[in-house]
């Protein structure tokens, strides 16, 4: 650490002060002691024996003074030393003040530049340490405003365009502005259908927000993974059959007993299935594939329709995004289904991902067969 002037002439007038109080005191003590040695023969007479008994090397002490002295030199220089030093941390410890004052000021980037030995250089690396967290702490809070913004603003934007359909014939109805009663019954439809997508929207929000909470209980039972699967797959299949597709599980292993939370499990598994019917345009199969491998189930939903960007495969689980550059609701949905997904297999400890190329499309699931409880999720 580098000293200004003024704190060089402080340690300089502080080793100055520090001698003469040393001189002053030595003086004190010594008129004492002559004063003592004067009314007291006994020890005038113990002094005369000591001075002529103790030698240093070949040379008799001849004054007790002298011994004063040497005593003087090293006590004065113990203390002057640590008072310098003493004076010297406190320097220290104004510099690094000042340091953390102009950090506190909103220059996050900058550290104290100079290096510290001891405590201080303890008290330094935590310095830097509560910056450094302080700064994460702010971007992550950026980064969740940021965030909520553009929640507010896509939700914004997926409400009002059905919203606005459905003022708008509703407003033709209000007026009677229709010709005859089968174009009443085609507005009134209208805007049912748009009110339908508002709660569907409304309800995938509120899904998603529910298991975006770590918190979130989860109603565990025992089931059988292959028998589900069955399930689902006999539930879309006259969806299937209307997009000219089929849908089947090829049952690797006969049966997969494990522990989850079944309806949230049926979630994903809708979502995903109902995504593959949706964009797999082209595709004639859906297949279902589960296998247990040490503690985990992988399940993979495959589609044989078009390739996913491989631009577009890191941002598939994100809320929101869409393959297609349009956000309407007409070719896809609420853009919040694989983000729900991907929630609800974090919250049962598992992970989801997608990879795609020219021949099929897979969401691989990878699940626990055993789930920890509430409270031990709870403490984690």
């Amino acid at each position: 650490m580098k000293l200004t002037g003024k704190e060089k002439s402080e340690l300089i007038f502080e080793g100055f002060i520090t001698a003469g109080l040393i001189y002053l005191l030595y003086l004190a003590v010594l008129i004492i002691s002559d004063q003592l040695v004067e009314i007291s023969p006994n020890l005038k007479d113990s002094i005369w024996i000591f001075k002529t008994s103790v030698t240093i090397g070949n040379v008799k002490i001849l004054s007790y003074k002298m011994i004063f002295i040497v005593i003087l030199i090293i006590t004065g220089g113990i203390a002057v030393f640590w008072r310098l030093k003493r004076r010297y941390k406190q320097m220290q410890l104004r510099h690094v003040i000042s340091e953390l004052h102009y950090i506190a000021e909103g220059h996050y980037d900058h550290r104290i530049p100079f290096e510290l030995s001891g405590d201080m250089s303890k008290v330094v690396n935590s310095i830097h340490v509560l910056v450094d967290s302080t700064v994460a702490a702010m971007d992550e809070e950026r980064k969740i405003e940021q965030s909520k913004d553009e929640l507010i603003t896509n939700v914004s934007h997926d409400i009002r365009t059905p919203l606005t359909s459905i003022i708008g014939y509703l407003g033709l109805i209000e007026d009677k502005q229709y010709q005859n009663e089968e174009e009443l019954l085609k507005y009134t439809h209208t805007a049912y259908i748009k009110a339908k997508q508002m709660k569907i929207l409304v309800e995938d929000l509120f899904e998603y927000t529910k298991v975006r909470q770590h918190t979130t209980p989860l109603n565990l039972s025992e089931f059988d993974m292959v028998k589900l699967l069955d399930q689902l797959a006999a539930d879309f299949e006259l969806d299937a059959e209307k997009k000219g597709m089929t849908i089947e599980v090829l049952q690797g292993t006969p049966s997969i007993p494990m522990e989850a939370d079944a309806e949230k499990i049926v979630r994903v598994f809708n979502n995903l299935i109902s995504n593959a019917l949706k964009y797999g345009v082209g595709g004639k199969k859906i297949t279902i594939e589960a296998q247990k491998i040490g503690k985990e189930v992988i399940i993979s939903v495959n589609n044989d329709g078009p390739e996913i960007p491989e631009e577009s495969l890191n941002q598939l689980f994100d809320r929101f995004y869409r393959v297609e550059e349009s956000r309407s609701q007409e070719t896809g949905g609420t853009g919040l289904g694989l983000a729900i997904a991907q929630s609800i297999v974090t919250l049962h400890g598992g992970y989801i991902y997608a990879r795609s190329d020219t021949h099929l499309t897979s969401f691989v699931l990878h699940l626990p067969l055993k789930q920890q409880s509430n409270e031990d999720r709870a403490r984690n």
